[in-house]
């Protein structure tokens, strides 16, 4: 029998289902065996005292991104890939933003010639989807989800950015026909604008008044609405980076009437407070993301989401801007709130400050943080079973992790391109110590192993979870002669 390339021998494999004592086979850049092997591998690893876990998904992060004012993120796919795999995460799904007059296939274009010569894990792409035209709608978009891009993100919010309800329903409507999986940043526009106006107006631009500016109520209403929209053209959607008890509430609750309505939430609504932003001079500027970090007793909600379920993934929002005049002070050095470049980075640390503070504090089993981290992920996006578990056929996409290892957070140890980190000083216990991609060993006793470049992209199957119910609102129910093959 021919040899294996690399067999993985005396750890515990940790799915989102079951723990087992096993070795495993790999070849090809697949897992081919499971259980006791005798044969020997090429090169073989022993995981004694390791947990060995799904290679992490991170599908919802900006790298190598132009915001739509038109700042570029620190990371490109070389940092954003590297510091991903250190820690953990073997697969990456940013997004190829479509600013106002682009056309789709552009877009896609642009953004894979940055990704194939640098990314050193897999990666593929949501697009962003800020001009809904008929000829986008209807054309290029069904196109491109036939290439393997199924899935896509709009908002509700930023001027360059946001679709009125009537271009949110066309959007719904051509999603439910693909089966594509959409994904929306929900706060209301107006309520965040007539409060910035009003503060600003009062002379408070300071950093802490962006998360005054941007209310819990909007965020809640927003959630609201765009759940009703989904559920009038019964068009599966996920809410991204929920930061408020408010907001998780709506998605409970279209979830207990039986709407595919999922929500996403990310390390800054865990570890950060309304109170980073109060920092002294713009040293709060670092802590400024939308939705913005709330308090200690959201955090607890936001735990409580992720431990029960209402929560399908988590991800990082990764959206790194440097605290200089290339990022954050691009505005200038003492920019009023609604002038700071809005996002902080988090792929390095997405998911060993959950294990530390999920897992090893026993909030939540080992089971529910890899289907937070990969598992779910890989379903809701059209991977799964090539990515986010270990079975026979899967890709071997791999982490082996040291839940005893203690890591003092800082910038200068994160392998982005930063020149901060809104965790500074924190101590993650909980480590992975070699991270394999695709039956490579990408990181191996800290350091990377793999070239630039040596990531490959990744067409994606139309997702299981953006299947429509076949539940219609009695309001456009074909029985009542209201014809609704339009959807």
């Amino acid at each position: 029998m021919e040899n294996y390339d690399l067999v993985i021998r005396n750890g515990v494999t940790a799915t989102h289902k079951e723990s087992v004592k096993q070795d495993i086979g790999i070849r090809g850049g697949k897992i081919v065996t499971l259980g006791e092997i005798e044969e020997k591998g090429t090169r073989e690893i022993d995981a004694e005292g390791l947990l060995v876990l799904p290679g992490g998904i991170d599908a919802h992060c900006h790298i190598e991104q132009k915001s739509s004012s038109g700042i570029m993120t620190a990371d490109d796919f070389y940092s954003g890939s590297v510091s991903a795999a250190f820690g953990g995460t073997t697969t990456l799904l940013p997004f190829a933003a479509q600013h106002r007059g682009q056309s789709l296939r552009q877009v896609v274009d642009e953004y894979m010639a940055c990704a194939k010569p640098k990314s050193v894990i897999d990666y593929g792409f949501h697009l962003i989807i800020s001009d809904a035209s008929d000829a986008i709608i209807g054309q290029e978009l069904p196109a491109m989800i036939e290439d393997g891009i199924t899935s896509f993100k709009i908002y509700m919010t930023y001027d360059d950015l946001k679709l009125d309800d009537y271009e949110i329903l066309n959007v719904l409507a051509a999603a439910r026909r693909e089966q594509a999986m959409v994904m929306i940043h929900a706060e209301n526009h107006d309520v965040i604008r007539w409060i910035t106006e009003k503060l600003l107006e009062q002379g408070k631009g300071a950093p802490k008044y962006h998360a005054v500016a941007h209310a819990r109520i909007a965020e809640r209403e927003a959630t609201h609405r765009a759940i009703s929209l989904a559920e009038l053209l019964d068009t599966p959607m996920l809410v991204v980076h929920v930061s408020s008890e408010a907001a998780l509430n709506e998605i409970r609750r279209a979830q207990k009437r039986g709407l595919k309505i999922y929500g996403e939430t990310c390390p800054q609504y865990l570890f950060l407070t309304i109170d980073d932003l109060d920092k002294d001079g713009m040293d709060g500027a670092m802590f400024c993301c939308s939705p913005p970090p709330r308090d200690t007793a959201s955090q607890e909600a936001i735990w409580e989401g992720l431990i029960d379920g209402s929560f399908t993934v988590f991800s990082s929002d990764h959206a790194p801007y440097r605290y200089d005049g290339s990022g954050k002070l691009a505005a200038g050095p003492e920019p009023t709130f609604d002038k700071i470049a809005n996002g902080v980075p988090g792929l390095e640390i997405r998911m060993p400050l959950l294990f530390s503070e999920g897992v090893g504090k026993g909030r939540m089993d080992i089971h529910r943080f890899v289907e937070l981290t990969a598992t779910n992920a890989a379903k809701t996006y059209g991977l799964y079973p090539r990515k986010g578990t270990i079975a026979i056929g899967s890709d071997a996409d791999i982490a082996l992790w040291d839940a005893q290892k203690e890591v003092k957070i800082t910038a200068e140890n994160i392998h982005d391109n930063m020149d901060y980190t809104p965790y500074e000083g924190r101590i993650a216990k909980g480590w992975p110590t070699t991270v394999i991609s695709r039956g490579r060993i990408v990181i191996e006793n800290e350091e990377l192993k793999v070239e630039r470049g040596s990531g490959q992209y990744l067409k994606r199957e139309r997702p299981e979870a953006a299947k429509p119910t076949g539940r219609l609102v009695p309001e456009i129910d074909p029985k009542t002669n209201f014809d609704a093959k339009f959807i």
